[in-house]
């Protein structure tokens, strides 16, 4: 799967960033909770891409890279879940990624633990 991730991007793709965030509650109590999938998430793909995510900006953590050719910026809110609103704000306008490249991993207390769904928009979340 990483040689997928590496490969260029189709010539119709710009080089717009691309913005993942992940969604969780700083603090090591916090660390193994449901409610961190989301930076689990983003610390996996950080891991898998080689993409640091250390820098301290946008009331977060945030590193930058290119998966499959695209700029990408991983993002982990350091602000407790219900705040992170603040911290993808800040990064989606200095990143200046349009609504549609931005992706939030987060967990959904309407779903089945170990559930996935993909879907451009949604809800809370039970958030």
């Amino acid at each position: 799967m990483a040689a997928e991730l590496n490969s260029p991007p189709p010539p119709y793709l710009d080089d717009g960033w691309n913005v993942i965030v992940g969604l969780g509650n700083p603090g090591s109590e916090y660390a193994l909770h449901r409610h961190n999938i989301g930076f689990q998430c983003i610390d996996a793909l950080a891991a898998l891409q080689a993409i640091p995510v250390t820098r301290k900006r946008f009331k977060g953590l945030v590193g930058e890279g290119r998966i499959a050719g695209r700029r990408v910026a991983l993002l982990k809110p350091q602000t407790f879940m219900n705040d992170s609103g603040a911290s993808v704000i800040l990064a989606s306008h200095w990143y200046k990624a349009d609504p549609q490249n931005i992706i939030v991993v987060y967990d959904d207390l309407d779903l089945p633990f170990g559930r996935l769904r993909v879907r451009p928009g949604g809800g809370s979340g039970g958030h």
